[in-house]
């Protein structure tokens, strides 16, 4: 008897017969019901090479790509109480629409003759598509028990609904998604660590072995604060972009025109990145921090970091998309969040009524030459001082200023003919500097706290209206030499 249980034992490895009790569903029909005896993990993986079957949670989706072979294949990153750092399973199907489509971490999934396996010193699930199969359901208790997808070869029992309900039950105190450290680029934070859901819109190799991701949720990035200028540093302009080059046009006019683009650095090469180069995958970065640079917001993902790829039907992506559709429904909301209620009252433009646009809307316009009302922050002017000002007013310089909103940063020009308009009027080199310091979030000291403004490092330029207009300088390379200059806009007294 143990002779032939051991021949049983070795054709169920080999896969020339399937378990009992899916045979015997399959021939009786539909009216007949298995019965599945359910391990948990941890007690699967003692038996190596036998059919099993699991009812896990999933806490990793991965993507779905072509196998060596003819085949495509998938890996989940599965939980169960008994194992909290989980167990690998690999699917293997003739067509992309065959493997596993999880919505969201946290769903729970049942497996039915799968075996464990050994590969390299780890432990793994293998499933085979000749007689394996699966069925993936809702994460909460309040859902129903009927699954959302399964394999055409799975058969259920009214039985797997007691342990679907404990595997819910135990996923509402144990949760896959960490929401508890989840942010979004609206709330970052400097030097914290944290948990970022985000499309991935790009993906760039830098020098020196350095990855850039270009990654976005709809909303914007907060308003930093910049180094108070000083005298010596008033010909110095923070750089337009944290790349040691822009991006190429083609790319720059894929990106959202609304919602700010995070940097995000890694010097570190990771399997989903072949995946996170298509632009259309939203992802979960586990463990990435964030600092500033030049008033700009610079991702890094630090060496503990994990990113998992998420389905455009994962419940966090739906809530994001919903509110970004929300947002770009109601024209106000479409400004900086930061500029929101009211934006400053510092400059007047000839064009109230005209519509609001965002600087990455006006860099990926597709014409060069346009006019477009934006709400932007003055972050460097070059001349910004009382001895240069002078020759301003006087029509012998023009002023450089650089702009930035949550979309972009960018230069822009007063030309010489426009300064004495920009400022008011011809006025004094003091009341010309006042007006300057303003733009820039320099405060203008008093009697009372001279020492304390002296002392201030930091100034918090305030948003303000402004009129724009492109132009080019090169007929031979206009998109190259494209420039913008402000126009019908002054500064009140």
């Amino acid at each position: 008897m143990e002779e032939a249980a051991g021949r049983q034992r070795k054709r169920q490895r080999d896969g020339d017969m399937a378990p009992s009790t899916e045979a015997a569903a399959a021939a009786a029909g539909p009216s007949a019901e298995a019965q599945y005896l359910y391990l948990p993990i941890a007690d699967a993986l003692k038996v190596p090479g036998v059919r099993i079957c699991l009812f896990a949670a999933v806490s990793e989706i991965g993507a779905a790509v072509r196998s060596r072979g003819t085949d495509f294949t998938l890996t989940l990153r599965i939980v169960d109480q008994s194992r909290a750092s989980g167990i690998s399973v690999t699917f293997f199907a003739d067509n992309t629409a065959l493997l596993p489509c999880v919505r969201s971490s946290g769903h729970v999934i049942s497996l039915h003759n799968i075996m464990i396996a050994l590969h390299n010193g780890e432990l793994f699930v293998t499933y085979n598509k000749k007689f394996s199969s699966f069925a993936l359901f809702e994460g909460k208790v309040s859902t129903e028990c009927r699954p959302y997808q399964h394999s055409a070869k799975y058969h259920g029992s009214k039985h797997d609904n007691e342990i679907l309900t404990q595997m819910r039950t135990w996923l509402s105190f144990h949760p896959q998604d960490h929401e508890d450290i989840e942010l979004q680029l609206r709330s970052i934070k400097s030097d914290s660590a944290f948990d970022l859901i985000c499309k991935v819109l790009h993906v760039r190799e830098a020098s020196n072995g350095v990855w850039i991701l270009y990654v976005w949720d709809g909303t914007d990035t907060p308003a930093t604060e910049f180094q108070m200028i000083l005298d010596t540093e008033s010909d110095i302009s923070p750089p337009l972009h944290l790349e040691e080059a822009p991006l190429p046009r083609e790319v720059l006019c894929t990106m959202p025109c609304v919602g700010s683009v995070l940097r995000v650095f890694t010097n570190r090469f990771f399997k989903e990145l072949l995946h996170l180069q298509k632009g259309t995958y939203w992802a979960r970065f586990c463990n990435i921090t964030c600092k500033q640079e030049f008033g700009m917001w610079k991702g890094i993902m630090l060496p503990i970091c994990r990113v998992r790829l998420l389905s455009n039907e994962d419940g966090s992506v739906v809530e994001r998309l919903k509110m970004f559709d929300s947002r770009i429904a109601v024209k106000v909301h479409r400004q900086p969040m930061a500029s929101l209620p009211n934006a400053s009252d510092i400059t007047d433009v000839e064009y109230k009524s005209a519509g609001y646009s965002t600087l990455m809307e006006s860099l990926t316009h597709g014409e060069v030459l346009h006019k477009i009302k934006t709400l932007v922050r003055v972050v460097a002017a070059y001349p910004c001082q009382a001895r240069d000002l002078s020759l301003v007013l006087a029509g012998k310089h023009g002023v450089r200023l650089t702009l930035e909103d949550p979309t972009a940063r960018i230069r822009a020009y007063i030309h010489r003919d426009d300064g004495a308009k920009f400022f008011g009027g011809f006025l004094t080199v003091e009341a010309a500097t006042r007006k300057m310091n303003k733009l820039l979030g320099i405060p203008e000291p008093t009697d009372t706290d001279v020492g304390e403004q002296a002392s201030a490092s930091k100034r918090n330029p305030p948003w303000i209206w402004c009129c724009l207009k492109s132009y080019y300088l090169d007929e031979d390379d206009i998109w190259g030499s494209r420039r913008y200059r402000i126009y019908a806009t002054e500064i009140r007294d």
